[in-house]
C-alpha cells in the first residue's frame, strides 16, 4: 500500500505542476521554483515529514523534497553550529543530489548531440 501512497503523492504534484502550466503563462522554471518554495514551507511547518511517514519514498522524490532538504539541513546544523551552521547544512544535505545532476548532465551531453 505503501507503494500506491508514493505513486499517488508523485503523480499529484506533476499533475499539479502540469495544470499550472497548461493554464497559465509561468515558464516550467518558475513552477519549478514555486514547487521548491513550497517544499520549503511544508518543512518549515513541520508538514512535509509527516508526509514522509505516510507515504514514505514517494515524498523524496518531487522537487518539493530539495526544499524540504535545503530547510532540514540548514536548521539541524544551525542548532548544533549557530549562523555558520546554516549554510554548512544546506551543502551538507544537498550536496550529493547537486553533484549527481552535475555529473549525469555532462555524460549525457558527451554521449548524444542535440539535434539541429
Amino acid at each position: 500500500m505503501l507503494l500506491f501512497y508514493s505513486f499517488l503523492f508523485c503523480g499529484f504534484i506533476c499533475l499539479i505542476g502540469q495544470i499550472i502550466l497548461d493554464n497559465t503563462k509561468l515558464t516550467p522554471g518558475h513552477i519549478t521554483s514555486m514547487f521548491v518554495v513550497i517544499g520549503v514551507l511544508l518543512d518549515t511547518f513541520n508538514i512535509y515529514d509527516k508526509i514522509i511517514k505516510v507515504v514514505g519514498g514517494g515524498a523524496s522524490l518531487p522537487i518539493t523534497s530539495f526544499g524540504h532538504l535545503l530547510v532540514h539541513g540548514a536548521l539541524s546544523e544551525a542548532k548544533k553550529m549557530g549562523i555558520i551552521g546554516i549554510f554548512n547544512g544546506v551543502l551538507k544535505f544537498c550536496s550529493a543530489g547537486i553533484v549527481a545532476a552535475i555529473l549525469f548532465s555532462f555524460i549525457f551531453t558527451i554521449i548524444f548531440k542535440p539535434r539541429d
